[in-house]
């Protein structure tokens, strides 16, 4: 059965806008998983410490995945586009961050795996993109809508930077992708 899923995205080191394009062309091309809708890139002031301004974004997949699934596939692609996780470095910069922010209706609470996300009300980063491509998205544990947060009505620290692209370009980028790896086979 198809659930649509959604994943925040979040880079603050080296090439941004790249590494994000990169990381949704992955995502895209996980088993089990079709991206079909992707925001606009947003600049970000970050949380912690003193480190570069981000850039956000928010795409929606459709999937058969788990959330466990979804979530191990999530972290291979940060993975390969060089993010090394250190627990201690909590809110520490990023060549790329990607959560999963909602899974259907689903609600996960485990040690690994917090959805709908434990932080998805508070901030303006996550729910100014995500808000564009899906305005109508309820919170699965309170019914609320996500419009109606105080992070959505009153953001700051954040300002487009890119518009939204359109599925195509990044499905043509899906196809050179795959090209390319069945060229290196």
């Amino acid at each position: 059965m198809n659930v649509t899923a959604y994943i925040g995205l979040g880079s603050n080191l080296g090439d941004r806008a790249a590494t994000i394009d990169a990381a949704v062309a992955a995502i895209g091309l996980l088993d089990g998983v079709e991206v079909i809708a992707v925001s606009a890139l947003y600049e970000t002031d970050p949380v912690g410490p003193p480190q570069p301004r981000y850039l956000n974004g928010a795409i929606a997949v459709a999937t058969i995945l788990s959330a466990p699934e979804l979530l191990h596939g999530l972290l291979e692609v940060e993975r390969r586009l060089g993010r090394v996780r250190i627990d201690a470095e909590r809110n520490a910069p990023r060549t790329i961050d990607l959560d999963l922010l909602l899974h259907g209706e689903s609600i996960w609470r485990e040690a690994e795996l917090e959805v709908p996300h434990a932080r998805l009300l508070e901030r303006a980063f996550v729910l100014i993109p995500l808000l564009e491509i899906a305005p109508n998205l309820c919170h699965p544990v309170n019914g609320c809508l996500l419009a109606s947060a105080p992070a959505a009505i009153a953001p700051s620290g954040i300002a487009m930077w890119r518009p939204a692209r359109s599925l195509d370009t990044h499905s043509e980028r899906h196809q050179r992708s795959r090209d390319l790896s069945k060229g290196s086979s």
